[in-house]
């Protein structure tokens, strides 16, 4: 699965949020200045060919909605992201979110707990 654009990651978040929608409610969900509608009409487009999003018709409307949970899109970024960052270690990543926002005991033990729940999963 390949990483998505902030672009497209913005739509998926959305999409995650509604699980099914129309281009405006799309954009209405959108944070900040609202783009132009065949703007994002482009990018559900670029998702539809990548196999991310499906639809539904309604005449000439079309309502659109996730082909893949954002949990295993979640798990698979994040393995990606620490293979990428952290040479596979998620040891790394902790010491590493340990030195930059020293984290308490407790935090670190609920991440640590997180993340084995994560790799077995």
């Amino acid at each position: 699965m390949k990483q998505l654009t902030q672009a497209e990651e913005e739509i998926m978040q959305v999409l995650w949020k509604l699980e099914k929608a129309f281009v405006k409610e799309i954009i209405e969900e959108l944070p900040g200045k609202k783009p132009a509608y065949n703007t994002v009409s482009t990018v559900i487009r670029i998702l539809e060919k990548k196999g991310l999003v499906g639809y539904e018709s309604f005449g000439k409307s079309h309502r659109y909605f996730s082909l893949i949970e954002k949990d295993d899109y979640s798990k698979n970024f994040l393995n990606k992201f620490v293979e990428k960052y952290f040479s596979g270690s998620y040891s790394q990543l902790v010491s590493f979110f340990t030195e930059q926002k020293k984290l308490s005991l407790i935090e670190l033990e609920n991440l640590l707990k997180e993340l084995k729940e994560q790799k077995h999963d």
